[in-house]
C-alpha cells in the first residue's frame, strides 16, 4: 500500500479533487478534520494548547474556541509554528493507526493543508499538489468564506510559495477551470493502481 499525500494552497480546490478520489474508492485521511477532532478530544494535546495559548481558548464546557485560537496564530508565524508543533505529532499517530485498516488497498491518500510546510510529506511514498492561479484562488476563498482580499492574501502568505511546493510534489493536478479536472484524476488513479510497482 502506497501512502500518498495530497495538498494545495488555500482555494486551490483540493477538497473537490479529494472527493473525486473518494468516489473512485480511495480511502482518504483528512488531516485537518482529524486535527480538529483531536484538539477537542486528546487530553494531552488540550493541556498543551492551554499552556501555550491560555485557558480561555477553551470554553467552560471544554470546547475549543477556534476563532480565538485563529486570531492568535494567523498573523504570527511563530505562534502558528508552535500550534502546528503540538497538533502534528497527535495527527501523525492517528494517521498511522488509521492506515492499518487499509493494508489491502493499492494506495491511500492523506489530505493536509500544510503537508510541505510541516515536513510530513517526507513520510509519504509520493505527494500530489493541486494547483490553481493565485488570483483564482483568492476569488474562490472570498466567495466561500466571505473573507476580504487582505485576509486571504495574509493566509496565503503563511503558506509555502507555490513554486516551492511544485518542486517537492511528485504529481500535479491543475484546477484552473480550463484544464479538464476529472480526466487528470482518473489518469493518475489508474497509474497509481496499475503501475504502483514501477513508480
Amino acid at each position: 500500500m502506497l501512502k500518498i499525500g495530497i495538498t494545495g494552497g488555500i482555494g486551490s480546490g483540493k477538497s473537490t479533487v479529494v472527493k473525486v478520489f473518494e468516489q473512485l474508492g480511495v480511502p482518504v485521511f483528512i488531516a485537518d478534520d482529524q486535527a480538529k477532532l483531536l484538539m477537542n478530544s486528546d487530553e494531552k494535546l488540550i493541556a498543551d494548547i492551554k499552556q501555550f495559548f491560555g485557558e480561555d481558548v477553551y470554553s467552560a464546557k471544554g470546547e475549543l474556541d477556534r476563532k480565538k485560537l485563529a486570531s492568535l496564530v494567523f498573523n504570527s508565524p511563530e505562534k502558528l509554528k508552535q500550534l502546528n508543533g503540538l497538533v502534528h505529532p497527535a495527527t501523525i499517530r492517528a494517521f498511522d493507526k488509521w492506515c492499518k485498516k487499509y493494508q489491502n488497498k493499492p494506495y491511500i491518500l492523506k489530505e493536509a493543508a500544510i503537508l510541505f510546510e510541516s515536513g510530513t510529506y517526507k513520510q509519504n511514498d509520493l505527494n500530489i499538489l493541486v494547483t490553481a492561479p493565485e488570483e483564482m484562488r483568492i476569488a474562490r476563498v472570498i466567495k466561500r468564506d466571505k473573507s476580504n482580499e487582505e485576509q486571504v492574501r495574509s493566509r496565503i502568505k503563511n503558506q509555502l510559495p507555490e513554486e516551492d511546493k511544485i518542486k517537492m510534489a511528485d504529481y500535479m493536478i491543475v484546477n484552473d477551470e480550463q484544464t479538464a479536472l476529472i480526466p487528470q484524476i482518473v489518469s493518475l488513479h489508474t497509474k497509481l493502481v496499475i503501475n504502483n510497482s514501477t513508480l
